[in-house]
């Protein structure tokens, strides 16, 4: 661990070293540039000494969501900086070789040729973009909520529930909240799109069930549909990031996080269903605990359907999609929907809806970011309530979902 902070320090070393070159093309004030590179330094300082006195039995706090933001939004466009003038490095290097070795132009004074101010102003150009970008994910993205509307066919969707409409919100991660009035707006809108069921697919803190606390009221204010709140639970609702001072302390923190969802009038289904009745139909709402391929597998999928058969409809709440991709749409059982979160789409990437998506997510991932299919099974994959780690979000932005259920075959 030691090994890998000290190699990551001197790699964005190296790239301040080289951004301070752009800027030193550019500045014609010493002071100035002094002045820079003591800001640059005490920057530097600040977010490595925060990062590597991060305190595990603490967990994520305000300090730390701020040391990371910075360290993004400061060497996210240092290292685009730094990438050109290192291109710039190159070509000056093979310039020198030419002209003194093939050339023969031995009696010039400098090897290398100067740099080129425009080149530095074009990787300052270039550098503004994520730079921008960043500091509008802190300022602005991390609250701008879309609705997101999908409608979605099966042939053999009971015909009481045609129309049935689902909203599906995931990752509340309250521990990072920092702003009430964007929280309450969001409950709103929540509130507005009038479904006829609520479903919140985990991660409803960091680490710690305290986190919640101050935001129980909030959430208390989500309107009850007709037919309910249910829940799951996610990846961080088991505690598992935190160093814990015993296992009892541990057990204590994941009873009392399972309570948040009755203190906020969701009913918590731990590997089992529930039946919604209409008009004498029904249709079966499934939910597991977390099961992810990187992040442990509480879930237990056969125990969760025990009684349900293949033609029963069935949703699935999972809140890893990775579930979805190695089990699920495989299962034997014909799970028609399944509902997931996790990836918060990594809260960066660039996204123009029904045209393109991409993401480092994608790498990580198959299904992402909205709707996937295979053979006929659906899972939606809901890019997240709140945020986590970095504290803002760019081009993908926070995500309240409202699914229709549609009886017949999708139109093309």
């Amino acid at each position: 661990m030691l090994f890998r902070f000290i190699i990551i320090a001197a790699i964005l070393l190296l790239v301040e070293i080289y951004a301070l070159q752009a800027f030193r093309t550019l500045l014609r004030s010493k002071w100035i540039l002094w002045l820079y590179a003591l800001v640059s330094l005490i920057v530097y300082v600040y977010i490595f000494y925060t990062i590597f006195n991060f305190d595990r039995k603490v967990g994520q706090t305000k300090q730390s969501l701020f040391a990371l933001g910075l360290l993004l939004t400061i060497y996210l466009p240092k290292i685009v900086l730094a990438t050109v003038m290192l291109g710039e490095d190159v070509v000056r290097f093979l310039s020198g070789v030419t002209n003194y070795f093939i050339e023969y132009d031995s009696g010039r004074e400098e090897f290398l040729p100067q740099r080129r101010r425009f080149i530095s102003q074009i990787a300052l150009g270039l550098a503004a973009v994520p730079f921008l970008s960043l500091i509008y994910g802190v300022t602005k993205g991390k609250y701008n909520y879309k609705v997101f509307k999908q409608d979605l066919f099966f042939p053999d969707l009971p015909d009481a529930f045609d129309g049935f409409t689902i909203t599906h919100i995931s990752d509340i991660h309250s521990g990072s909240f920092d702003n009430a009035e964007k929280i309450n707006y969001a409950v709103d809108l929540i509130n507005e799109q009038a479904s006829d069921v609520l479903l919140f697919t985990g991660d409803i803190v960091n680490a710690k069930a305290e986190e919640m606390h101050p935001w129980i009221a909030t959430f208390n204010r989500l309107t009850k549909p007709v037919f309910g709140k249910f829940s799951v639970l996610g990846n961080h609702d088991y505690g598992a990031y935190l160093d814990w001072d015993s296992e009892e302390a541990k057990a204590k923190n994941f009873e009392d996080i399972k309570d948040l969802h009755r203190q906020i009038d969701f009913k918590l289904l731990m590997n089992e269903h529930i039946k919604i009745k209409k008009d004498n139909q029904e249709i079966a709402l499934v939910g597991v605990e977390n099961w992810g391929k990187h992040f442990g597998s509480n879930g237990d999928i056969n125990k969760a359907s025990e009684g349900l058969e293949e033609k029963d409809f069935k949703i699935l709440m999972s809140h890893d999609p990775s579930h979805w991709e190695e089990i699920v749409k495989h299962h034997y059982k014909n799970f028609h929907l399944t509902l997931s979160g996790h990836t918060h789409g990594m809260q960066f990437g660039i996204e123009i809806p029904g045209f393109f998506k991409w993401s480092l997510a994608q790498y990580m991932y198959k299904q992402w970011a909205g709707c996937y299919e295979y053979l006929g099974r659906y899972v939606y994959v809901n890019r997240g309530f709140g945020f986590h780690a970095y504290p803002g979000r760019v081009g993908i932005m926070p995500e309240i979902t409202v699914i229709r259920l549609k009886k017949g075959e999708k139109i093309a």
